[in-house]
């Protein structure tokens, strides 16, 4: 994120806050330490201001310039006619997702701030070994399974009935999800599930380019299990028709990239013909019976926790 702010500042963030505080900047036209100016480079401010405001822009183009992509060229429209497809289902989609992510990018403030700061463990260069090497190849998986791992647990918490309402329930309310579901959720929520990818530089020795395009990679991930895309069989990736399961029938599927911590925490339940056939996939008696089966769930669910308030 260093490298980004610093691009920001140089194109045009400098000649924004020079307009914006001329008298202070003014003041302060070479750094100084501790810096004299609010609004200098290096004052946190201006790091935490710049960053909540690239972040919250960032997000909101990111959203919508790669779930528009997804939805007019891979998502299945026929779902929409599913009786559990929402009356203007999109239109709110987008209204969530786009209140959401101001509310994302100010809680990863922090975060992003420390990295700059050097709080983490991301580092700059290429290795000079082989054993660097080696660790540098191997960073993506550790960052996939680390991830993995907290996102499970983190969503799995999210489903608790005493959690459920107040956090994950506005997600679920898109039953068959469109790719503009991807970040349609409570702000906190949102955050809650990004932590592992926030943390993991902390802990683990990380080159920066690597982190940049991990993140890059788990926020195209987050669209794409919303595609509607159901081709892909696998019994250890956590495909679209893995998360298409979650969404219909609630209790399965946590994993965010691996089937691998639902088996171990049965919540696993493998996808059927009902995602991967595409006459069965708009079948409306199918439909009828996915509907009913969603409504059964989410009663139980509701019945479960008034059981536990009284």
């Amino acid at each position: 994120m260093d490298t980004l702010l610093e691009l920001a500042d140089d194109y045009f963030l400098d000649s924004i806050y020079a307009k914006a505080f001329p008298e202070q900047l003014a003041s302060n036209s070479t750094l100084q330490f501790p810096p004299t100016s609010p609004w200098a480079r290096d004052s946190d401010l201006r790091i935490c201001l710049s960053l909540a405001v690239l972040v919250t822009i960032g997000g909101w183009l990111f959203y919508m310039g790669f779930s528009t992509l997804s939805y007019y060229l891979i998502f299945d429209h026929e779902t929409m006619k599913h009786p559990k497809f929402l009356k203007n289902q999109v239109r709110q989609e987008i209204e969530c997702a786009s209140k959401a992510i101001p509310g994302f990018a100010l809680c990863t403030v922090p975060w992003f701030w420390g990295e700059i700061k050097g709080y983490s463990l991301l580092y700059e260069g290429l290795p000079t070994t082989p054993a660097g090497w080696a660790w540098l190849v191997s960073t993506p998986l550790l960052f996939l399974l680390f991830t993995d791992f907290g996102i499970y647990w983190i969503h799995r918490w999210e489903h608790h009935p005493r959690v459920y309402k107040y956090l994950h329930k506005p997600h679920h309310k898109w039953v068959v999800p469109t790719p503009y579901a991807s970040y349609a959720f409570h702000f906190l929520d949102g955050y809650a599930q990004s932590i592992p990818y926030h943390l993991f530089v902390y802990v683990i020795p990380t080159q920066k380019w690597i982190y940049i395009f991990m993140f890059f990679f788990v926020n195209c991930w987050t669209i794409m299990i919303h595609d509607g895309n159901f081709v892909s069989r696998s019994t250890i990736i956590n495909t679209t028709a893995h998360h298409a399961v979650h969404h219909l029938y609630f209790n399965y599927n946590y994993g965010q990239y691996f089937t691998f911590w639902d088996r171990m925490g049965s919540s696993h339940r493998e996808p059927t013909e009902e995602q991967y056939n595409a006459e069965l996939r708009s079948n409306k008696k199918v439909w009828a019976a996915q509907a009913k089966e969603a409504e059964t769930i989410e009663a139980e669910v509701l019945n479960a926790k008034k059981q536990k308030t009284n």
